[in-house]
């Protein structure tokens, strides 16, 4: 985006200039621009997650037109009771694809398989943790910081050779930020991810 005269152009478009007429093409011209008067232009926002915006002052003293957004921080309560929500739909639809065990043993009697029970058990262990942890949540802070944790993944480099995929033995590594709401025990069900080594919260 661009701004000019107080208006802030969102496209490239043909421009009145004084006596001159430009074509959009002027905005791939950097120099042009500068000569024109013509900046770039860039809002600075702020995470619509948690924060709401006010007002907005704008500096035009720069190579660079900033916006720049005054903020008011969202209602915590509602932000963690959002979490609760959102933790309860990620516990329904993980259990969905095993919940067919359970009423077949209503059914006929037969025993949920042991991986099965164990999964259920394992989903079930980590949404009373997830609950505690977000109940227990009282500033802006925490709930950031829950919602964007930072990991580290390692995964074996991938190589081809003779129409083959090869894993390792080097192996590089990178940050993740998780939203731990989101973040859960495997499905016994996904695929395995052979380049995957290990993922670990920092």
């Amino acid at each position: 985006m661009w701004y000019y005269k107080e208006e802030i152009i969102k496209t490239p478009r043909a421009m009145t200039i004084g006596d001159l007429q430009y074509n959009k093409e002027v905005f791939h011209d950097p120099e042009k621009l500068k000569e024109l008067g013509i900046k770039p232009f860039r809002r600075v926002m702020p995470d619509a997650r948690y924060w709401r915006t006010t007002s907005v002052s704008i500096d035009t003293s720069g190579d660079e037109v900033i916006a720049t957004y005054t903020k008011v921080g969202k209602d915590t309560d509602v932000l963690i009771q959002d979490m609760l929500d959102e933790i309860k739909r990620q516990l329904t639809s993980k259990l969905e694809a095993t919940d067919w065990y359970y009423l077949r043993k209503l059914r006929t009697g037969t025993d949920v398989p042991d991986d099965i029970q164990e999964y259920s058990d394992t989903l079930y262990a980590e949404y009373d943790t997830k609950k505690t942890e977000i109940t227990a949540m009282t500033k802006m802070s925490q709930i950031q910081e829950y919602q964007n944790r930072p990991h580290t993944e390692v995964r074996q480099v991938e190589t081809y050779k003779n129409n083959k995929t090869i894993y390792g033995p080097e192996t590089t590594s990178f940050t993740r930020h998780i939203n731990m709401c989101m973040h859960w025990t495997a499905s016994p069900n996904d695929k395995v991810d052979p380049a995957f080594v290990s993922l670990t919260a920092d």
